[in-house]
């Protein structure tokens, strides 16, 4: 997996204007306080199944303390998460699985870190799907600070039921 050139021009939207900002992204994605790894989604093409978003980190991030002192950086896991959850925001708004699916994480494939990213810094992630189907989805997620490529990886989807009933059980 290569991704010298971006897909798409990761500084060519208006990150001012989202399409979709935190309580648009909170009607579709269940994560709440700290797990709240998207601040913004920007393009979504369903034709290509492309999806760019971004994640501000910001000097008061719960991990931010701790990771590490007196350097802090956005954790990878962290940066996966983020881009898990673009993932699943697709797989709902683009009507992918049933009604009301929830799009839980399968894992994670060759994935890489490349670049730090520091509170202040805005990590805008790219998501293309590489399978988009109802049982199992497989996005490569770049995310970029700039037009550096900050992490890569290969994020496998699968539904895991109707939230609703999810939170019932």
């Amino acid at each position: 997996m290569s991704a010298d050139v971006p897909v798409i021009d990761p500084t060519a939207f208006d990150f001012s204007r989202p399409i979709a900002g935190i309580e648009e992204i909170r009607a579709v994605n269940p994560h709440r306080h700290e797990f709240e790894m998207l601040s913004g989604i920007v393009h979504i093409d369903p034709v290509a199944h492309v999806i760019v978003g971004f994640k501000d980190a910001k000097p008061d991030d719960f991990w931010a303390r701790g990771h590490m002192p007196g350097f802090p950086l956005l954790p990878g896991v962290l940066m996966c998460e983020a881009g898990a959850q673009l993932c699943g925001y697709y797989y709902t708004t683009q009507k992918v699985g049933a009604p009301g699916a929830l799009l839980g994480l399968g894992g994670f494939d060759e994935v890489k870190f490349v670049r730090q990213v520091r509170p202040g810094e805005r990590l805008v992630l790219v998501a293309t799907g590489v399978r988009v189907h109802r049982r199992l989805t497989r996005f490569r997620v770049v995310g970029y600070v700039g037009l550096e490529r900050a992490f890569e990886a290969i994020v496998t989807g699968v539904p895991l039921g109707k939230l609703e009933e999810l939170r019932g059980a």
